[in-house]
């Protein structure tokens, strides 16, 4: 059986590696946990803290392909700051409508690769 608290790695391919780390980085506060290049370039991005972090690969040759239903949720627990959401649209990112529920209970966001970002006010 896996554990319920295994780690997690969300891996994507970038098209413009600056602008996504920029609007994660800048933007939504997360830290760079790891950086090096290969024959790609690949930048881990997360909490130190956390059980998860997202992985940007700059230079795979993959496009981004993302939908609208490519969500990154993030629970807060409490109201969105709407002075992250401005810190977000300043580095990047666009405010969307995300549908009823979504709208309801959060702000959504696209990156600048075009994944969606839910700052949820609920908790899980």
């Amino acid at each position: 059986m896996i554990d319920p608290l295994v780690s997690v790695r969300l891996a994507r391919p970038c098209r413009d590696l600056a602008a996504v780390r920029r609007f994660y980085v800048e933007g939504l506060g997360l830290r760079v946990l790891w950086e090096g290049a290969g024959p790609h370039v690949i930048v881990m991005l997360g909490w130190p803290q956390a059980s998860w972090h997202i992985e940007l690969v700059g230079g795979s040759g993959a496009e981004p392909a993302p939908t609208e239903q490519d969500l990154l949720v993030l629970y807060l627990g409490g109201p969105v700051d709407e002075d992250l959401v401005r810190r977000l649209e300043a580095n990047g990112g666009t405010r969307v409508s995300q549908g009823e529920y979504w709208d309801r209970w959060g702000v959504t966001l696209v990156d600048p690769d075009g994944y969606r970002l839910v700052l949820s006010s609920r908790s899980w």
